[in-house]
Parts: structure tokens; C-alpha cells; sequence
């Protein structure tokens, strides 16, 4: 029997243009859920103890409001993205 482990997308999030064009996506998805998945991979693949650092947030907080279902609030969010070095902008559609 094969042994099948889980994909972890944070492995593959290894440089600024993967990172925006990965958040960009999930950004357009209707789900929140998906972008705050998103936001939380692109976290671990940082090393989710150093975002908890620079952001002043616990590490298992973080981990929570990056989960499915969570509802993180705004700023919260806006501390892990700024300490990712990421900003958000809107554009016309």
C-alpha cells in the first residue's frame, strides 16, 4: 500500500512573485475561507513563530484565524499580510 500524504502548498511558496500571484487567486475566490487559508500558507512557508514576532500575536492564534470557519478580525489580518510584506489594493473590474 502507498502511503499518500497531504498536500502543503506552503512548500512551494518560495518567492514574492509565487506568494502575490497564490493570494491573488484565492483572493477571487467568493469564499473567505479560501483567502484565509491562503494567507496562512504563505505565513508557514515565513515561519509562522517569526510572523507571531513581527505581528505581536501569538502563534496559536495566528494559526487559528487562518483556519476555515474562522472569523479573524480585520486588523488581525492586515498585521499578518503587512509583516509578509503583501498589500492589498482594488482596482476597477
Amino acid at each position: 500500500m502507498e502511503k499518500v500524504t497531504e498536500f502543503d502548498p506552503s512548500e512551494y511558496l518560495d518567492s514574492e512573485e509565487t506568494i502575490a500571484e497564490y493570494l491573488s487567486a484565492a483572493l477571487e475566490d467568493d469564499n473567505p475561507d479560501v483567502f484565509l487559508a491562503a494567507v496562512g500558507h504563505v505565513a508557514k512557508a515565513h515561519g509562522m513563530s517569526a510572523i507571531a514576532a513581527r505581528t505581536g500575536l501569538g502563534r496559536e492564534s495566528l494559526y487559528k484565524a487562518m483556519t476555515p470557519g474562522a472569523k479573524p478580525r480585520y486588523d488581525t489580518v492586515l498585521k499578518v499580510l503587512n509583516s509578509l510584506g503583501v498589500k492589498l489594493s482594488i482596482s476597477a473590474a
